[in-house]
């Protein structure tokens, strides 16, 4: 693409579009309720940032969408707001997350599931508040109460949703792995937070194979022994040998004596109470356990689905995730806004490679979130939805993951469809939501986020800590937000969490990723930054070079790393790239030249690479990103600490005897 066109933005939302989308509608609102003037996004986002408890206030109030909080918001908002972390939210509030979730009893549909091509059912708002009452019922009858942890080993079922709504509205703390997760890795995370009940599937669906969980599930529940009940969901199998799962019953005779009950007993809890500990990727140690506030993570996915998104009643939201994704959690909150969850689980190319797009068309999808590797590999593939698929409702795709490179944008515009709003979304675990994602108002530039995000005060910053634009530094957030997390467990002194977030620039936020902010106003991240290469002292970010190598048709997928070097007095690092070719091709002396010559084309002489390797596969977790740090410990001869945390760890052996490393 020539450098005029990319002077034009790919997507422009018509008037229409605009003057119908909810965050213009709260934006009239704001301007009524506070007596402030706010004629565009940027005006809006400025005074977000600027008056933050006016536009909470807003938000919960649900200002022009009619999606606000269920509860009472008392009067105080916020309370020590200079100080991160240690800032109080809505102090004097109380409501329950699961009602807010739970709002409509109609016959409409909630959820909708696809197991891969195999399963595939439906629930009315209706069926699921009373089926989630079922569960609480039992759950209390187990002797949950508020502060106890209810644990999910369970693939994307409407059952985990169920189970997390019923956790919620008596206060229990939800916490979830997905069941490709092995036998240590599952312990990892849950033997910290010693669940009181654990709900788990019999096995799953993927690739069109079924795969087992019941044999290593005894195994897990074994040694947990804060476990006292497990309650099992039939997926893949009819018959069930449970006796083997010490405190195991199906998941139908947990809630049988419970089909009278028709009522939820809610809850009324703090703004604070914690609903969610989350887990870090583990991939350097033990993960680490997040916990987020029930207020947090409601505004704030409120805020992302209605302002963001522009998702409306009746919606059809969907986004391939798996149980051990923050995504997850995400999805789920759509219910607030009187959306229809579209749930998948399984291989993102079951079948014919197709699935995800025959979703779309056969459930009327309005919103599909998906990763930027699914989008590359779609277009590896050579699929064109836009010939093969109406996708006449969709009017959102968002991606995150990883960086959505500039022709990830090109292929949704010209093979998916044209009239999109495609929002690359980034934020993470840490905040189970985003600090930059998308707005129905704004234009889509290639290669760039479109926004920073409603009430998050996003920056970026030099080394020094001063603000840059159109220059590559820190992602910072310089004043507090609700959606922070409470700490971490078992970190009583707040020691780790500081570390964290804190330790770099005080009192603001540092989020760990290498990004910029763009004339527009919108932001490219670089990747991670402590994963950024830094040869000859000039940092550079691996997505610049991931986006020029899987240019070529060869390359499925890479990974860089900077080595030290020379490794006998290392005061420097070189660049070292390994790729990952199409079946049945080996790298040669023709293709290192091309790989070399289109980075070198495209970039500097500092991101070519010192050495190309071919390798069998890319390691990367659970939730599918890529694991730089492994590798690069790997390569240096450091121990990776957690395999347990890859979702394919045997990758790492490629890199571990690598005698062209030492040349």
């Amino acid at each position: 693409m020539n450098q005029l066109a990319e002077q034009k933005p790919l997507w422009t939302p018509s008037a229409e579009r605009v003057a119908d989308a909810n965050v213009t509608a709260f934006r009239l609102a704001a301007e009524k309720r506070w007596g402030v003037t706010l004629p565009d996004y940027a005006a809006l986002y400025d005074w977000s940032v600027a008056q933050p408890e006016q536009f909470w206030v807003s938000v919960w109030e649900g200002d022009g969408t009619g999606a606000g909080v269920i509860g009472a918001r008392g009067q105080r908002v916020l309370v020590d707001g200079h100080r991160m972390p240690g800032a109080q939210w809505f102090p004097d509030a109380r409501f329950n997350f699961a009602r807010n979730l739970l709002r409509s009893r109609d016959a409409h549909d909630a959820i909708v599931f696809w197991g891969e091509d195999r399963v595939k059912n439906r629930m009315s708002h209706g069926e699921l508040y009373r089926a989630v009452a079922h569960f609480a019922a039992a759950l209390r009858e187990q002797g949950v109460v508020a502060g106890d942890r209810v644990a999910a080993y369970m693939p994307n079922l409407p059952e985990t949703a169920i189970a997390m709504l019923a956790a919620a509205s008596i206060g229990a703390i939800f916490t979830s792995a997905s069941p490709d997760f092995g036998v240590q890795g599952v312990l990892d995370r849950f033997g910290q937070t010693e669940p009181k009940v654990l709900i788990a599937c019999d096995g799953y669906y993927y690739g069109g194979k079924t795969v087992d969980v019941l044999g290593k599930l005894g195994d897990i529940v074994g040694q947990l022994p804060s476990v006292q009940r497990v309650v099992v969901v039939p997926y893949v199998h009819h018959d069930h040998d449970l006796s083997h799962v010490p405190h195991a019953r199906m998941y139908a005779d947990f809630i049988a004596p419970f089909h009278f009950v028709d009522d939820i007993e809610f809850a009324e809890l703090p703004f604070d109470h914690p609903l969610y500990i989350m887990y870090s990727s583990g991939t350097t140690g033990v993960p680490k356990c997040i916990v987020h506030c029930a207020g947090g993570a409601l505004l704030q996915h409120l805020k992302e689905h209605t302002l963001h998104g522009d998702v409306k009643p009746g919606d059809r939201v969907f986004y391939f995730t798996t149980c051990g994704w923050m995504m997850w959690n995400w999805l789920v909150s759509a219910l607030a806004a009187e959306a229809t969850l579209l749930l998948y689980d399984g291989s993102p190319f079951a079948g014919d490679n197709q699935i995800l797009f025959d979703y779309a068309d056969a459930e009327q999808m309005t919103h599909f979130g998906t990763s930027a590797k699914y989008l590359d590999a779609a277009a590896k593939f050579g699929l064109k939805p836009r010939e093969t698929h109406k996708l006449d409702s969709v009017r959102a795709m968002m991606s995150t993951g990883s960086p959505l490179v500039p022709e990830g944008f090109d292929y949704v515009y010209r093979d998916i469809k044209a009239d999109l709003q495609l929002s690359s979304i980034s934020g993470g675990t840490d905040i189970i939501s985003c600090f930059v994602l998308g707005s129905p108002v704004l234009p889509v530039w290639r290669g760039e986020i479109q926004c920073r995000g409603l009430g998050m005060a996003v920056d970026v910053w030099d080394d020094e800590g001063r603000p840059v634009r159109g220059e590559k530094g820190e992602l910072v957030c310089s004043k507090p937000f609700p959606v922070m997390p409470i700490g971490f467990w078992n970190d009583a002194d707040g020691a780790k969490y500081h570390a964290a977030y804190f330790d770099r620039f005080d009192n603001v936020w540092c989020h760990g990723d290498f990004c910029e902010i763009t004339a527009h106003g919108g932001l490219i991240i670089y990747g991670r930054s402590d994963a950024t290469l830094n040869p000859g002292g000039v940092r550079i970010g691996t997505a610049e070079i991931y986006r020029q190598v899987e240019k070529l048709h060869e390359v499925v997928e890479s990974l860089v790393i900077g080595q030290d070097w020379p490794p006998q007095n290392p005061n420097d690092v070189r660049v070292v790239l390994f790729v990952k070719l199409r079946e049945g091709l080996t790298l040669d002396d023709d293709l290192v030249r091309r790989i070399k010559q289109t980075i070198r084309d495209n970039t500097t002489p500092r991101h070519v690479p010192a050495k190309v390797l071919q390798v069998a596969d890319i390691p990367r977790t659970k939730s599918g990103k890529i694991v730089e740090l492994a590798v690069r410990n790997v390569v240096h001869g450091r121990p990776v600490k957690n395999q347990e945390a890859l979702a394919n760890p045997e990758a790492l052996a490629h890199f571990r005897e690598r005698a062209e490393l030492a040349d």
